[in-house]
């Protein structure tokens, strides 16, 4: 069955921008899911493991009980930072790949017509995972500076830095710094309209984000005693070694990861929507292929 194609090079209104980026993910969720999986999916893995890891020895280090145990030694602690440090790379690697795969898949569902290449879709993700590092570090320092400035000059910088990854994929003639400078210059063509966009993504990922979390934090009342008034301070020393908050905390960050891929498509989407106010090129296309079409 053909799935309905959503043309991206288009202007759009609010509630356009919600529709498609919606309507992307639900139209091409099964191959769009499959391809994110088939290029990012080790390091998630990866990520998650270390994660679960990182929570263990984290929870084991900080049993305040155990200091004076002939068992807490240095080796507990250079265990903990060589787990730390395995974490941070493979978060940061599986966001990264993550994020272009992401954008790489819509470019070539763009340039096709709605059909993609998984292959090259991959090669192109391999290729740039150390521009889009250099991005990734660029976007965070911006950000830290921007909450460190003031509230406001951090609401202004989200816009530029949610699509300066579009601009870098869908704009292949710029580099890296030239795409973090182009991304400031297309906020600006529809700013309040990007903004608001981003701010309601932002509400519904808070809430589903704490609807994903409500059973880590049912265990956690449970187990640390607070229903039945029985709270044990030995018990909450170890509780974050539990290996059921582990693995809940774990699902938890797993949901809240696909959940980020809805904020990456809609960058795209609204990337599209700005560039298009901006230089019309998806109207010029359409209007040459008309008279194709008709020749």
């Amino acid at each position: 069955m053909n799935r309905p194609y959503i043309e991206f090079r288009k202007q759009r209104d609010f509630s356009s921008i919600l529709t498609d980026t919606f309507g992307f993910i639900r139209n091409e969720f099964k191959p769009f899911i499959r391809t994110i999986f088939n290029i990012a999916g080790p390091a998630i893995v990866v990520f998650l493991l270390s994660l679960a890891a990182y929570n263990y020895v984290a929870g084991d280090l900080f049993n305040f009980s155990s200091f004076n145990q002939p068992s807490f030694n240095s080796t507990s602690v250079f265990v903990t930072v060589i787990v730390a440090i395995i974490y941070l790379i493979s978060a940061i690697t599986a966001y990264i790949l993550t994020a272009s795969t992401t954008l790489f898949y819509i470019k070539s569902y763009v340039d096709r017509k709605g059909s993609i290449d998984a292959a090259e879709i991959k090669s192109n993700v391999l290729k740039s995972f150390w521009s889009f590092f250099g991005l990734s570090f660029l976007k965070g320092i911006t950000l830290i500076i921007a909450i460190m400035l003031c509230v406001l000059p951090a609401l202004y910088a989200m816009v530029p830095m949610a699509i300066v990854f579009s601009v870098y994929v869908f704009e292949p003639k710029r580099s890296t710094s030239d795409a973090f400078s182009q991304s400031f210059t297309l906020a600006n063509a529809d700013f309040w309209t990007a903004f608001g966009v981003f701010l309601i993504l932002g509400v519904i990922y808070y809430i589903l984000s704490l609807v994903f979390s409500i059973p880590s934090i049912i265990y956690a009342l449970i187990g640390s005693g607070i229903f039945s008034g029985e709270i044990d301070p030995a018990n909450l020393n170890s509780f974050s070694a539990d290996p059921v908050v582990i693995i809940l905390n774990v699902f938890n960050t797993f949901f809240q990861f696909l959940l980020n891929i809805i904020l990456m498509v809609a960058g795209a989407v609204i990337y599209f929507h700005l560039h298009e106010k901006t230089n019309f090129t998806g109207t010029y296309d359409r209007i040459s292929e008309i008279g194709n079409t008709e020749d």
